[in-house]
């Protein structure tokens, strides 16, 4: 046990199905604390059923996974989110109805301690001052991007030691995608690690330590961020690249 604990999260051959179906196939990965990890691949790699193997959304068929030194994959979805685990899902699936500060205090749903969601609260604010000016604003009348800026500050106010990120540039226009991923670097910066589930390799390499490659549900290529950077098959496949 104590080879995990310096890991924040680990993957021991991880495979899952889908009914019959496999989806991943002996997936082995690690994050260590602080750090930015990303994951690439193209449709039906496996990239977002790894995610929600991480969250328990999908069942570990076989293998091992680990959480802050702990055995995490029989875990419930509740419990990998009070150990410290956030999700910025796909689509952002925010709460539309719910006023933009309802959406924040949701994240902060697990916690009681109110000085800290106070601070937390305005660490959101320093981080997106357009979600504080919308505090009173239905969720569902926000911009993509500004609905994308609100599912990161509600993950944020759970005060995570690892947040999950599903796509966060899909759907975005090309100013706020570049305008969110330099947000997750400045929160990366404060020591919370962070898991970018992403298609655009070029922006994902171009902030993480290290990344991984899947393909039909198989770690193909795994390296830093400047290995991957390099690689040919790599520029081949995703990097648009001949």
């Amino acid at each position: 046990m104590s080879e995990n604990k310096e890991k924040l999260l680990e993957l021991k051959k991880v495979t899952t199905h889908y009914g019959a179906i496999r989806a991943l196939h002996n997936v082995d990965m690690v994050i260590h604390p602080g750090e930015m990890v990303c994951l690439l691949g193209g449709n039906a790699s496996g990239k977002s059923t790894t995610l929600k193997a991480i969250l328990g959304i999908v069942k570990v068929s076989t293998g091992e996974m680990y959480f802050r030194g702990e055995r995490a994959d029989n875990l419930s979805i509740a419990d990998r989110i009070v150990r410290g685990m956030a999700v910025v899902p796909e689509n952002r699936r925010i709460f539309p109805k719910m006023t933009v500060l309802e959406n924040l205090e949701m994240g902060a749903y697990l916690r009681d301690d109110k000085k800290g969601i106070k601070e937390d609260m305005e660490y959101v604010f320093d981080l997106f001052p357009r979600v504080q000016e919308r505090l009173h604003q239905k969720g569902g009348t926000m911009s993509g991007g500004e609905q994308q800026m609100l599912a990161m500050g509600r993950a944020l106010m759970s005060r995570p030691k690892l947040i999950l990120m599903d796509e966060p540039s899909m759907g975005l226009a090309p100013i706020f995608v570049e305008r969110i991923f330099e947000i997750i670097k400045q929160v990366n910066k404060r020591g919370i690690s962070v898991f970018v589930v992403e298609q655009n390799a070029n922006i994902a390499l171009g902030i993480a330590d290290r990344g991984y490659v899947l393909q039909t549900g198989e770690v193909v290529l795994s390296g830093t961020a400047n290995e991957l950077l390099n690689n040919e098959d790599m520029k081949k496949a995703y990097l648009g690249e001949v």
